[in-house]
């Protein structure tokens, strides 16, 4: 029999090419979407991250042994009210050190790898692009950011505690951010043994003040609290004051 031919091949032939190549261009282009698909996840995590460093800093960055960076919540004392306040400051804070993100290109860093919203909400970050959650939660709770303590005792030269006469002779103050844009200073005296405690602090580099009030000396330290955590300090003064 006679073969129909075209160009050496039978039609047979040139259909069974077809049917192949059309196999093999539906599995590369599944593996491409799959390919697309993995990289918008990988931006997705990457981006949620950094989102997360903004808000409560990087908890590697360190110098001589203590944190350095606290990111927003450092800076201001509380959480952002939304992601715009990482690049904006969200009422004239003087206390706002930002941006603490990059904006993107396209002002794109509050959108996840498929162009949707992040949605923010306490210490979760999440990604709903994909059709399924992406969550970064950043902290335990917003207590342990917020809500961390200070304590310690003081004591003179001699390591005698200023006791029930000079207890109120101390003044010692804690200054931190207050959550609202500025600053505010705690001020409290030790009991008699010496012994003082401030509650609800922020994370971040704060400014501790002891002062002996009659003469006026005063002892000043930078203290790092981390998150969820009890700052211990122990404060002695260089010469004899009771």
């Amino acid at each position: 029999m006679k073969k129909n031919n075209l160009y050496g091949f039978t039609l047979v032939e040139l259909v069974l090419v077809i049917v192949i190549t059309g196999i093999i261009a539906t599995i590369a282009i599944r593996k491409m979407n799959d390919t697309v698909e993995t990289a918008r996840y990988e931006q997705t995590k990457k981006e949620l991250d950094q989102l997360a460093y903004a808000i409560i800093g990087n908890p590697s960055a360190y110098n001589n042994g203590s944190r350095t960076d606290f990111g927003y919540v450092g800076d201001v004392g509380a959480l952002p009210p939304n992601l715009n306040a990482l690049v904006q400051n969200p009422g004239g804070y003087s206390t706002w050190q930002g941006p603490y993100i990059n904006r993107g290109n396209n002002n794109d860093f509050n959108k996840d790898g498929w162009n949707v919203s992040y949605t923010y909400s306490d210490t979760l970050i999440r990604s709903t692009g994909s059709g399924a959650n992406i969550d970064k939660v950043f902290a335990i709770n917003s207590s342990s950011l917020l809500s961390n303590t200070v304590e310690g005792f003081v004591v003179d030269a001699d390591n005698d505690t200023p006791g029930s006469v000079f207890k109120d002779s101390l003044s010692i103050n804690l200054s931190y951010p207050d959550g609202a844009g500025g600053t505010t200073t705690n001020s409290i005296n030790p009991n008699a043994h010496g012994n003082f405690t401030f509650s609800n602090i922020p994370m971040g580099i704060h400014t501790l003040r002891v002062i002996y009030l009659p003469g006026s000396d005063t002892l000043s330290y930078q203290i790092t609290v981390n998150p969820n955590s009890t700052v211990k300090l122990d404060i002695v003064f260089p010469y004899d004051l009771w």
